[in-house]
């Protein structure tokens, strides 16, 4: 489930947290990486969990609703969500029923936030054409799970406070994980009951490994590639630069030089898109122009054996308004959240890094 943009959003956030905190310990930082990532998979967990909480509120419900009806002599209330399909098989799931009794967090402690979804979904257009449809199958009881999710669930400002109350290492997470709650529920099979495999913390180890190399030359290398950008900032100001500029330029030239089979285009994308949402509105038109200065200067010297294309004629000037990959939303995302925080809980405020130019001397 642990995926490379992930992995490079954390990266991003510890490399940072690792500079502003005075205990500068290599192994330490390593295993924080590690620790904050298997957190991303607890919250994968915590939210297919949040479906059994559900499906259990509303079965209590109905079972209230046809305690008094059977008392009233009126009509019972129909069983169907309560005991939706896709939802019974997921509720019975050995990996997650084994993931949840072994955490202390539980949805049962949030009852009221499971309660006002419950509502939620009670109101929903998708909730009463669901009931009030004829077509009964496998098919639809999981297809309207992933509209509800997809609706109600992963656009849910109250839902993302609280998850981040849980746990600041939620606080950048959701967005990618609920992706991937979304990919389980569609390759969910009846055929394959209580046994459905869940997605695996890590794809392969190969991506366990991608992260821990891509942090370590980071943070050990940072002379090296910080030189790189003096070297090549000539025409750009890079004497007053926000510092979450620098950290990740730092780590996509990392990138760019640890991994021979990765594109050198593919990694500038990428942090290019990260520098649009975490960093100030003109940071990604920036970053996008040094990463490419830098790789071809990079090739140029042979430190790298890449290819980058032939560039292109200069065009004017667009206003960028977020990432195709991260989201179009406000810069560091500030309209509905609270500011980006380093794990020792402060907030990650943009500084001026300097960096001294020594290409003229000798």
């Amino acid at each position: 489930m642990i995926n490379r943009d992930l992995i490079r959003i954390k990266i991003v956030q510890l490399t940072y947290a690792y500079y502003q905190n005075g205990n500068r310990n290599m192994d330490n930082a390593e295993k924080e990486l590690l620790y904050s990532l298997s957190k991303a998979y607890g919250l994968y967990n915590h939210l297919l969990a949040l479906i059994v909480a559900i499906t259990q509120e509303e079965r209590h419900r109905v079972e209230v609703l046809t305690t008094r009806a059977k008392r009233e002599g009126t009509e019972e209330p129909s069983q169907r969500f309560a005991y939706n399909k896709f939802a019974v098989q997921l509720e019975e799931n050995k990996q997650l029923v084994s993931y949840i009794s072994t955490q202390q967090q539980r949805w049962e402690d949030d009852i009221e936030t499971v309660r006002r979804l419950c509502d939620q979904i009670e109101q929903s257009t998708i909730y009463q054409e669901y009931m009030q449809s004829e077509e009964d199958s496998y098919d639809v009881d999981r297809e309207v799970w992933r509209k509800i999710y997809r609706t109600l669930i992963q656009e849910n400002e109250d839902l993302d406070a609280l998850l981040e109350e849980k746990s600041l290492y939620w606080n950048d997470d959701k967005e990618i994980v609920d992706t991937f709650v979304i990919k389980t529920i569609k390759r969910f099979d009846p055929a394959n009951k209580s046994n459905q495999e869940l997605l695996p913390e890590y794809k392969d180890e190969e991506d366990r490994e991608f992260a821990v190399k891509l942090f370590r030359a980071t943070i050990l290398n940072a002379d090296t590639y910080q030189r790189y950008m003096s070297e090549t900032s000539r025409n750009w100001d890079f004497s007053r630069l926000a510092y979450m500029d620098v950290v990740i330029m730092q780590i996509a030239i990392a990138e760019m030089l640890t991994f021979p089979n990765i594109p050198a285009t593919v990694t500038i994308n990428e942090y290019v898109d990260l520098a649009k949402v975490y960093s100030t509105p003109r940071s990604g038109g920036y970053i996008n122009g040094m990463l490419d200065t830098i790789a071809r200067y990079l090739i140029e010297t042979g430190a790298m054996m890449k290819q980058m294309p032939e560039p292109r004629q200069r065009r004017p000037r667009e206003v960028m308004q977020g990432s195709p990959r991260y989201g179009n939303r406000p810069y560091n995302r500030s309209y509905n959240r609270q500011p980006m925080r380093g794990y020792d809980g402060q907030d990650i405020e943009r500084t001026e890094f300097k960096v001294e130019d020594n290409t003229d001397k000798e």
